[in-house]
């Protein structure tokens, strides 16, 4: 089963990858990260398809897709 993986150090939260997945399998975490920010997270295990969209709009670099 594919899964994402966010770097919450990096995160920003831009919500660019919660815009981006067309299942709405992200959404932005309610704790603030290490940063100061509200990182992005995986909300929905069994409804990513590892399609990659969310990492490819990533402006920081902070998702990674494992199939």
């Amino acid at each position: 089963m594919p899964e994402i993986r966010v770097d919450e150090t990096r995160c920003k939260g831009c919500e660019l990858c919660v815009t981006a997945c067309n299942l709405k399998c992200i959404a932005m975490s309610e704790t603030f990260s290490v940063t100061g920010y509200y990182p992005a997270k995986l909300a929905k295990l069994e409804c990513c398809t590892g399609c990659g969209l969310c990492a490819q709009i990533c402006p920081d670099l902070a998702i990674e897709v494992w199939k």
